[in-house]
């Protein structure tokens, strides 16, 4: 195929398959959260830390992680410590990340408006062989977080309160979440770009929650559309040479869309075979709504009698089990 014969093109689908995973792993504790918007601000924050690459002749992908890891880490302790003026915290650290970014590359040596515009919306032919190697490091550590602490990660996203009476270092896996965020949003700024990225950890979550009900199928299935998204955009962005980041958000959206019309008929049939379950002679009333998707409080009430409970490590007690 001609697209896989151009090294560009190579490196920016390897960096899109990555970015198709790591985005909606570390998206779905956000959703569970109540955080979705957090991607967007550690976005305006990593900015920073790409005009700082610029101004040091430092590689972007690494300052930007270390600044956003710092923006990440406030961020998490003004909302654990913050009162009435957190708000305004956060938003001086969004808007003063932004502005120290659009300076810094400005006063770069070989900054642009272009490489400017290539961070904050993406661009295939800006995906370096050092970038896809930085990205491969950062985005293991991502699945390595999201994956081997999925129980720790999902219980303190439910109920931070019932976490801590079971024993779980709350504060360090609130910080942990963030931290890793921080890193998808260097992960994903070479192609999805800056201002777009938070839509890929959000959305893909959101659609697969319209059809799922448990949440490892969420979270399996948030990964498939976030992997087909980001490739399906980057091939289309060659043949058609349209901005990547925007036609990956779009194709996400348009999936989002389509799920969505599907749930409905889906949770009727769920809701005529539970009824039949329960009334072996046929339903005495009329079909009820399953409570499939839509929401996060959906995915919360399911595991329990769906999947089997299994103990989070750390717990203090035998009786503390949380299902995931």
């Amino acid at each position: 195929m001609e697209i896989l014969q151009a090294p560009f093109m190579q490196r920016a689908l390897i960096a899109a398959v990555l970015i198709g995973v790591t985005a909606p792993a570390i998206g779905i504790y956000l959703v569970q959260r109540r955080q979705a918007l957090m991607g967007d601000g550690i976005g305006h924050v990593a900015l920073t830390g790409v005009g700082l690459g610029f101004l040091l002749s430092w590689s972007p992908v690494w300052t930007a992680t270390l600044v956003s890891v710092g923006g990440a880490v406030t961020m998490e302790l003004i909302r654990a410590y913050g009162r009435t003026r957190g708000d305004i915290a956060l938003a001086m650290l969004f808007y003063g990340g932004m502005s120290g970014g659009v300076l810094l590359i400005n006063l770069a040596p070989n900054g642009s408006n272009a490489n400017l515009l290539s961070f904050l919306f993406g661009s295939l032919s800006t995906v370096s062989s050092q970038d896809v190697i930085s990205i491969s490091v950062l985005a293991a550590f991502v699945v390595l977080v999201t994956v081997g602490l999925r129980r720790q990660l999902f219980a303190v996203s439910q109920d931070e309160e019932f976490a801590r009476v079971t024993g779980l270092p709350v504060r360090t896996l609130n910080l942990l979440v963030a931290v890793t965020a921080a890193v998808t949003v260097t992960v994903a700024m070479r192609v999805v770009g800056l201002l777009l990225v938070s839509a890929l950890m959000v959305v893909p979550v959101a659609a697969a929650q319209q059809v799922t009900r448990s949440f490892a199928v969420t979270f399996v299935l948030a990964v498939v559309i976030g992997t087909t998204v980001s490739v399906g955009g980057t091939v289309t962005s060659y043949y058609q040479d349209v901005p990547p980041g925007a036609t990956i958000v779009l194709l996400a959206i348009g999936l989002f869309v389509v799920l969505t019309v599907l749930a409905t008929p889906l949770a009727r049939r769920r809701a005529r075979a539970l009824t039949a379950r329960e009334t072996p002679e046929g339903p005495a009333e009329g079909p009820r709504e399953s409570p499939v998707g839509g929401t996060a409080e959906g995915n919360r009430s399911e595991p329990a009698t769906e999947r089997s409970v299994k103990a989070v490590p750390g717990a203090r007690r035998a009786g503390d089990d949380i299902a995931v």
